[in-house]
């Protein structure tokens, strides 16, 4: 298993998350997808990891950006 963090910037209500948490859920190998709209984090986890590239056009097909990557 493979987990990767980063940030979104434009979401303000639950609606935001339940819209990034799907987008990111229809990705391959993606097993769970955690998002707090406090701090903006979103943790993704999947079966041996998921490109920037294509998180982040998950995360702008919701309609939103990535702000930040975590490194780990």
């Amino acid at each position: 298993m493979s987990t990767q963090t980063f940030k979104v910037a434009g979401m303000t209500c639950q609606h935001c998350v339940a819209s990034v948490q799907e987008e990111l859920g229809e990705l391959p190998e993606v097993t769970n997808v955690e998002v707090s709209l406090d701090n903006g984090d979103v943790t993704v986890t999947s079966e041996n990891g998921i490109s920037e590239e294509a998180a982040s056009a998950a995360v702008e097909e919701a309609g939103y950006t990535v702000a930040e990557w975590s490194r780990n």
